[in-house]
């Protein structure tokens, strides 16, 4: 069987985030990936010294945030009038919630672009 190499050269890869194998990638990966989760976690040092860790907190929390979303925009319609709000701002608030759902789904897929580089880099340097 074939072993295949990741690459990240994709529309998901992170633009913050340099190419795998570069210098200082993995530091690049972990500060793009703490912006992801709450700030309190970034000074766990497990979180710090271990960037695949890191990124399944990461994954775990925009699964959240995506839950969080589609829960916001599938709701919006029922609950939001009995707020009194106007019809524009539920039409604009559905609107936002939906382009949120979309930018999230968007990062998921980096998220897991940046994992896989991540768990690929640390699977060979215990190799060697």
């Amino acid at each position: 069987m074939a072993l295949t190499t990741y690459s990240p050269i994709s529309s998901d890869w992170p633009c913050q985030v340099k190419t795998p194998g570069s210098y200082d990638w993995e530091r690049s990966a972990a500060k793009w990936l703490r912006e992801l989760v709450p700030a309190r976690y970034a000074g766990y040092p497990a979180l710090i010294r271990h960037p695949v860790l890191l990124a399944r907190h990461a994954r775990i929390q925009v699964q959240h945030e995506m839950r969080v979303a589609r829960t916001a925009l599938q709701t919006a319609r029922v609950e939001l009038p009995a707020l009194g709000l106007p019809e524009a701002v539920i039409e604009h608030t559905i609107r936002l919630y939906a382009a949120e759902v979309m930018q999230l789904q968007h990062i998921a897929r980096s998220v897991r672009a940046v994992s896989m580089a991540l768990l690929e880099s640390s699977t060979a340097g215990a190799c060697r």
